[in-house]
Order: C-alpha cells, then sequence, then structure tokens
C-alpha cells in the first residue's frame, strides 16, 4: 500500500511541474491555444501526447489539493468547456489575467512585502535590486510562509528572505497586483527591477532567521 500512494504522489508532481511549465510559460511552444485570460481548455490540454496519460480526475485532484492554488479551473462563460490557467508565474504575456490593483488610498494593503530568494544571489541584489528575470512580474508575499494564512509567495527552499517597503514603491509609481491564489506581483519599474531603496530589512533563513545588513 505505501509503494502504491507514493507512485500516486509521484505522478501527481510530474502533472503539476507538467502544467505548470505549459500553463506559465510553454503553451505556444507545445501547440496549445492559450487565451487572452491565460485559458486553456482541459479536453485540448488532455488531447496533448504529453498529458495522454493522464485523465480529468487526475488534473481536478492537483489543481484541488494544490497547497498555493496555482491553478484555476473553471467553466467557460460562454460554452460551458471546462478550462485551466496558472494564477501567476507567467513568462508570457497574459493581458487579462484579472489581477487586481493595489490602490495607494486602500487602508489594508501591505505596507511591507516580502521576496523570497538565495543567499547565492544576495551580492547582485543588494546591488543592483531585484529583477523580474524572464516572467512579466516579480513575486513577492504578503508574509513569511505560514505568516497570517501566507501560502504562495516564495519557494520553501529560499533562505534569504528581502522585504520591501511597498509604500516607497508605489509612492514612486511602481504597480502592484494581488494574485487569485494572494500573491503580490509587480512589474517593477522600467526595466523590470525593484531598485535597493525599496528594500527596508533582509533576513537570512537559515539556519536560523538572522538579519542581514543591507549595506
Amino acid at each position: 500500500m505505501k509503494s502504491f500512494i507514493y507512485v500516486l504522489s509521484s505522478r501527481d508532481v510530474r502533472l503539476s511541474k507538467s502544467l505548470s511549465y505549459a500553463l506559465r510559460h510553454g503553451a505556444s511552444k507545445m501547440g496549445l491555444q492559450m487565451n487572452s485570460d491565460g485559458f486553456v481548455f482541459v479536453e485540448e490540454l488532455l488531447a496533448h501526447q504529453q498529458y495522454r496519460s493522464f485523465s480529468l480526475e487526475d488534473v481536478e485532484r492537483v489543481v484541488a489539493t494544490d497547497d498555493k492554488q496555482r491553478f484555476k479551473l473553471c467553466h467557460h462563460p460562454d460554452d460551458g468547456r471546462l478550462q485551466i490557467r496558472a494564477n501567476q508565474g507567467h513568462s508570457v504575456q497574459v493581458t487579462d489575467l484579472e489581477l487586481r490593483a493595489v490602490a495607494p488610498d486602500d487602508p489594508n494593503y501591505p505596507k511591507e512585502a516580502v521576496h523570497g530568494t538565495y543567499m547565492k544571489h544576495w551580492p547582485s541584489i543588494r546591488s543592483q535590486g531585484i529583477s523580474r528575470m524572464k516572467r512579466t512580474h516579480i513575486h513577492l508575499a504578503p508574509g513569511l510562509p505560514g505568516e497570517g494564512g501566507v501560502i504562495s509567495g516564495m519557494r520553501q527552499s529560499c533562505d534569504l528572505a528581502v522585504y520591501i517597503d511597498v509604500a516607497k514603491a508605489m509612492s514612486d509609481g511602481i504597480q502592484f497586483f494581488w494574485s487569485e491564489n494572494g500573491v503580490l506581483l509587480t512589474p517593477g519599474d522600467d526595466a523590470g527591477m525593484l531598485a535597493p531603496r525599496y528594500f527596508s530589512r533582509a533576513q537570512k533563513l537559515k539556519p536560523s532567521p538572522c538579519e542581514i545588513d543591507l549595506h
């Protein structure tokens, strides 16, 4: 029984990673039609050779049990066909992702947010800032994983947390958005960066949390 459970778990992880790639980065390369809102029809996805060993039930289970709520599964409003998309993390442009803009006059927006990364990148980040790289947004969380219901926004393996002064960045015209699964997203400045002047503090997370110098 234990080996059977392991096979199921491993299979679900493989499907989840494959869905993340297809829905965030590779739909076009795979010949899948992605709508402007980031949705792909599930029937077309499952017809692709990469997913022929998976069923609709597999997809539904992976979406329902994903601890970071990476995906959204719903019916198309016009024809009722089942469709799926990634809630955030895209490197392809998705023009109608239904992100919720953070307004400067909203009293509930986080004045500080955290970007999870790795100590090996700290020298570059400290001098140049945080880059969105090939993605459309920089990912931030309203706190560390597990704090106040935070479920997504940074990997559990991250060993460095860089805290961003959201209010200061917004006062300089940098936009922030909420994704459906509670990730705070920003395209950064015109160069796709969050400059070091927006860092409020930094914390080494492992082996035990400790503050590190910003300069």
